[in-house]
């Protein structure tokens, strides 16, 4: 599967962002996708992420209550809403995929093994 990742920009603190996560290949609906982000000197970090066979959602607890994520099958899309921005929110997000896996893995990086090009998230202050 290939992934599209896009909707980064510029936003002030407070605002709000949403990414997409386009998807080409596979049979989307059976992955797990998730969202990391990274600062730069920084490792990858998880975000958020929607198991395929529930739609069971997670998140970091830094993100928890300000983002959202949601899943449009027919689109092969799953978006990240992004409210309520910070400035520490400032990273290169990436979309990644993964076919099947255990829940007890779902927030780290190694256990994906496809990934999207990356999107930047400017917040001013």
């Amino acid at each position: 599967v290939q992934l599209q990742a896009s909707g980064g920009g510029l936003a002030q603190a407070g605002g709000s962002l949403r990414l997409s996560c386009a998807a080409s290949g596979g049979t989307f609906s059976r992955y797990d996708v998730a969202w990391f982000r990274q600062e730069l000197g920084n490792e990858r970090e998880f975000v958020a992420a929607i198991r395929w066979n529930n739609n069971g959602k997670y998140y970091a607890t830094s993100v928890e209550g300000r983002f959202t994520l949601s899943r449009d099958t027919a689109k092969k899309t799953v978006y990240l809403q992004m409210n309520s921005l910070k400035p520490e929110d400032t990273a290169v997000y990436y979309c990644a995929a993964r076919s099947g896996g255990i829940l007890s893995t779902l927030r780290e990086r190694d256990h994906y093994a496809y990934w999207g090009q990356g999107t930047l998230v400017t917040v001013s202050s």
